[in-house]
This record gives structure tokens, sequence and C-alpha cells, in this order.
């Protein structure tokens, strides 16, 4: 069961997520905050508490545009906690999925709230939350059937590993978190970057294709073209053509610069130190 606080500065926004939240039978208790401040105060007593204790504080579903600190001001604060609760992003913007990403929220969930979207987002705290868990503290009535169904990995939060980025995705107005483990390579569209994954699908997201790059060194990406980044997990054949060289990331040829050509074949043709097996 779920110990929930919401923070939003305007009062029907407020009550009608706590209305929606306390209806949810995964949610223990919902309480209120109507700034950032009021929030803070109320978290660092509940941390203070211990999460053993009848007050304490497991999921923060917190509005991004306040007066005085922002959601995502005091999500960074909160990250500087040794136990901070799971954080789910509400909002009426969608340009602040990148940051969200970064903080590690649980969801970002866009207003209008959807009772829908919004048990999906109770879901995926409490998933995260029970893992955090010991078994024993584990009390309460079991979820609703579809609330405990394995995630499709595809479109839903869940880490494909433990230690498995996810990447916001917005479509249609619903957050999809995609694993960085199926994507097989992005594609630099100006300030934009188109992810391909696995199933042939790809997602425009507003991250510069050199964050990525350095982001994801350490998953087993390399930057071969200014256009391309891909992961060496997903590399087919590495091809030579007439001075030409490019590689197959599944059904796709992709260009390789002159420059990177080196270090590519030198990855790919010995083990590299710190990057996963290929596939």
């Amino acid at each position: 069961m779920l110990r929930v606080l919401a923070v939003d500065d305007e009062p029907p926004a407020l009550e009608e997520l706590l209305h929606l939240l306390r209806a949810d039978p995964r949610v223990e208790r919902a309480e209120g905050a109507a700034d950032a401040t009021e929030a803070l105060r109320r978290i660092s007593q509940a941390l203070e508490a211990g999460t053993d204790s009848p007050d304490g504080l497991d999921v923060v579903f917190l509005d991004i545009h306040m007066p005085g600190l922002s959601g995502l001001d005091t999500a960074r604060l909160l990250a500087g906690f040794a136990k901070p609760p799971a954080i789910v992003f509400v909002t009426a913007h969608e340009g602040f999925a990148v940051q969200a990403f970064d903080l590690n929220a649980v969801d970002y969930v866009l207003k209008p709230v959807r009772r829908e979207r919004l048990a999906e987002a109770v879901r995926r705290a409490g998933e995260l939350v029970g893992a955090a868990r010991p078994a024993a503290d584990r009390g309460g009535p079991p979820a609703p059937a579809e609330a405990s169904a394995p995630l499709d990995t595809g479109t839903g939060p869940g880490r494909a590993a433990a230690d498995d980025e996810v990447v916001p995705v917005e479509l249609g107005g619903v957050t999809r978190f995609i694993p960085v483990s199926e994507i097989t390579y992005a594609e630099a569209q100006g300030d934009y970057a188109r992810l391909h994954t696995e199933r042939g699908t790809g997602h425009l997201v507003r991250i510069p294709l050199s964050a990525l790059e350095e982001r994801w060194r350490e998953h087993g990406f390399v930057r071969i073209h200014r256009r391309y980044l891909v992961a060496l997990r997903a590399v087919r054949q590495l091809r030579t053509d007439g001075g030409t060289v490019s590689v197959q990331v599944g059904d796709e040829l992709l260009a390789v610069s002159r420059r990177s050509v080196r270090e590519l074949r030198d990855l790919l043709l010995r083990p590299a130190r710190g990057l996963p097996p290929r596939g």
C-alpha cells in the first residue's frame, strides 16, 4: 500500500488529483500540499519518521510550474536525501520529459489527468516501492490483475535490467518509457534525436545526439558519424564499398565517417573493456 503526497498550487487540480488517488485501492493514504515549501517540510518529517513509520511517505505526485521552487527544483533537492520518495511528475506541459528522465522520475503524467493514466502511474510507483521494501513490510490487498501483469518493455516503464536506463517518449499525450537496451541506434535531427529500436520503430526526443553519446558510452554506444550513434551489440556487418564504409543495423545501412572507421573496427574486432557483449 502506498503513502502518497500530492503537490499542486492550484486547489481544483490538487483536489481532483487527491480524489483520484484516494479512489485507488493501492493507495493507503493521500495527502496534499499547496506549494514546494510545504511539500519539503512534510517530506522531511516523513523521512525523519522512517519508512516503517505510519507517517512514512512512498511517492510524491509533483506539479512542475509552481511559485517559488518549481517541481523540478524540488525533485533535485529530494535527490540529495539518502532514501527519497519516488517522484511522479503531473504537469500540463510536455516539454519537461527530458528533465524528468534526468531526475529518475517514475512517471510523467500530463494534465488533464485521466483516471486510467493515473492508475498506470500508481502501478509503476507501486512496483518500484514494492521492490525496495522487505517482503515482510509489503502489506495491503493485492493490486488488480492488470496492475501486476508483466510489463512490455517497449511501451512500459520497466527496466530490461536493474541498471538499464529508460527514455521517456511522448506519443499522443501518453508518456512511454523506452529501455536503452532496446535502442539500436540514434539519429541526429537538429536539437532532437530519433531513437530506433529493435522493433523498427522511431521515437523523436528533444535530446542532442552529443548528450546521448556521453550518457550512453557505458551502455556500449559509439558515435560512427555526425548523424549516428550506434549500439555495438546491434551491428551485424561492417561493409567497405569503393572506399565508403557502412554498418548494417537491422535492415538499415548507416554511413561511417572516415575518422570513426578505425575506432569502430577495433571495437568490433576485439573485446572492449567495460562494454556489454554483442548479441
